[in-house]
């Protein structure tokens, strides 16, 4: 591939997220001519969800054959299938940009930045926490780009240096989504590919992400604090960077307090509806339509203003939910040609033959090596969970262990594939290069995967569902 400069930063030239779903629906529909047809016998448990039935895989006497109309037929079926995702997740965007209209994302973060500058080791603690709880609540990424220079002119003051800066937002970031309790692109996207209850196993991800976050906060501290000691140390000394230490502090209104409150309101209420109340898409939908109203009227954006706002914010994310769709569309082709079961049979068989504990750590490492091709977390549920959730039935772990591999291999691999825009956005605007960027996140990398493996290690143990 060819490289190519992102604000400063190379990266290797890949075809957009769409071209690669495309071209892995081509190959999903030659795979319905090439692979031997079957199924699985289904039963429905005592939730109404179908299970396959380990053994009773058996070949179809009538081969479909699918022509190539079938591939562009696909795509508008697969967007009418998932469209209940696919509108929650234009609601949710709407909701967002109704906040970062209100101007409280940016001056509730900068701001408690700004509290933390005087305490080196809070200023990380407490900006790795701050990131990853947005990202895990509310799958916040992007919004992240614009403090990156706020940050690294703080860590500067600190005699620290901007890798630390990008460290703290890319650690909080990757944790964040990696251990997520309610983030909307992934979790509950994920949960509803796998016919899971959204939102549910939430006790066991609160628990998993204060471990996870304390790794980031100690990969970032440790190496901030040898920059400290020995500023030659640093993986970007010699490199120029426009970066000079500040003072300012950004305003914070009573309005942004309100809207923040509200949010925090917001995030409990869907908790106690998840978990109490047994709320499912059409609710979570209608209550971040609902946050996005009432951050319009105490953010004091205006109707018109906060309608645009809202359409905004929906409109970043129409590209998510094109993926979501022409992802479906690969599940679909290979539902229609009567193949999606002879390859869940395929990689059950290596799986159950190494045992439930290995298999639920092998589907982590597929999972993470996905994540080079489909970025979108979002994308990524709606292409593998259709296959995952039915092996993890035949290996005989439950389909929450398969979710949790999924939120493993899509999280934590997100500070590291040049594939991601968000990683690529937040790395050029440090003026960071990627080569310096792996030097420092790769351990970090490492240490999540491993913990992660013992994570789904002990879920399959106590039959996390």
């Amino acid at each position: 591939m060819t490289p190519q400069t992102v604000n400063g930063t190379r990266a290797a030239r890949v075809p957009h997220t769409l071209v690669l779903l495309f071209g892995m629906m081509v190959v999903a529909w030659l795979m319905t001519w090439l692979l031997p047809q079957g199924s699985f016998d289904t039963v429905q448990n005592e939730a109404g969800r179908s299970l396959v039935v380990a053994g009773t895989y058996a070949p179809v006497d009538d081969r479909v054959q699918l022509s190539p109309l079938a591939l562009f037929t696909a795509i508008p079926r697969a967007m009418a299938d998932a469209a209940p995702i696919i509108f929650f997740v234009l609601i949710v965007g709407g909701a967002v940009g109704t906040l970062r209209a209100s101007g409280a994302i940016d001056a509730g973060l900068g701001r408690a930045l700004h509290l933390l500058a005087g305490h080196p080791g809070w200023l990380i603690a407490g900006g790795v926490t701050l990131f990853a709880t947005a990202s895990a609540a509310l799958g916040t990424s992007a919004e992240y780009i614009p403090l990156v220079a706020i940050l690294a002119a703080l860590a500067v003051s600190l005699q620290f240096d901007r890798m630390t800066a990008v460290g703290i937002v890319l650690a909080g970031y990757g944790a964040g989504y990696g251990v997520a309790f309610l983030n909307p692109f992934t979790v509950l996207a994920a949960h509803e590919v796998a016919e899971l209850q959204p939102g549910s196993g939430m006790w066991y991800r609160l628990l998993l992400f204060i471990p996870f976050v304390g790794i980031g906060i100690h990969h970032v501290w440790r190496y901030a604090r040898r920059v400290q000691d020995d500023p030659a140390r640093s993986l970007v000394a010699g490199l120029p960077a426009n970066i000079e230490p500040v003072t300012e502090t950004l305003a914070l209104n009573g309005r942004h307090r309100a809207c923040l409150l509200a949010t925090l309101g917001t995030i409990l209420l869907l908790i106690w509806g998840i978990g109490w109340r047994g709320w499912y898409l059409n609710e979570l939908t209608a209550t971040f339509f609902g946050l996005a109203v009432v951050i319009i009227a105490i953010g004091r954006l205006g109707a018109s203003a906060g309608a645009q706002a809202f359409v905004q914010g929906a409109a970043e994310l129409v590209g998510t939910a094109l993926l979501i769709g022409f992802a479906r569309g690969i599940s679909l082709l290979l539902e229609d040609g009567q193949v999606l079961h002879t390859i869940v049979h395929g990689l059950s068989i290596p799986l159950q033959m190494v045992g439930e504990h290995l298999a639920a750590v092998g589907m982590l490492l597929v999972q993470t090596l996905l994540n080079l091709f489909i970025p979108s977390g979002s994308g990524q549920a709606y292409a593998t969970m259709p296959i995952m959730a039915p092996v993890a039935d035949l290996v005989g772990i439950q389909r929450q262990v398969a979710v949790l591999a999924f939120q493993f291999g899509d999280g934590f691999s997100n500070i590291v594939v040049p594939t991601n825009p968000v990683l690529m956005g937040i790395l050029g605007a440090a003026a960071i290069p990627f080569d310096r960027w792996l030097r420092f996140v790769l351990p970090l990398l490492a240490k999540w995967l491993i913990a992660a493996s013992v994570a789904l290690v002990v879920a399959v143990a106590i039959g996390y569902s």
